[in-house]
């Protein structure tokens, strides 16, 4: 399913130029004339819902303009020590929640006695 905003996909034919994509289907564009506070201006078309963190950092560092060009496919291909991404789960059911959260039964072990509070003088 394809999330998108119309305005930025008119835009994106009026104005944009592809300068590539990543492994996720997200399309990179930057803009034929126009500038933004004296930059090229650059943007992503996500594949599937608007998700900033599926974003792989060779395009983060391109759209935030950390670089001139797109860094190489070489450079864009992950290392073998690299984790596969993981969507962004907050306010999801996969969401971190420790123990002693609301949805986790909301019962915290009691307190060690270690805290003492700032008082001022």
């Amino acid at each position: 399913m394809h999330i998108f905003n119309i305005g930025t996909v008119i835009y994106t034919w009026m104005n944009g130029v592809i300068v590539g994509t990543d492994e996720f289907g997200n399309r990179y564009y930057r803009a034929r004339k126009d500038t933004l506070y004296g930059r090229e201006r650059r943007w992503v078309l996500y594949k599937g819902m608007n998700e900033a963190s599926r974003v792989p950092p060779v395009w983060h560092a391109w759209l935030h303009h950390l670089t001139g060009e797109p860094l190489s496919q070489e450079a864009a291909e992950s290392k073998s020590w690299q984790k596969e991404h993981l969507a962004n789960p907050t306010g999801t059911t996969q969401a971190y929640r420790p123990r002693g959260h609301a949805y986790r039964g909301g019962k915290r072990a009691a307190a060690t006695g270690d805290y003492e509070p700032w008082i001022p003088k």
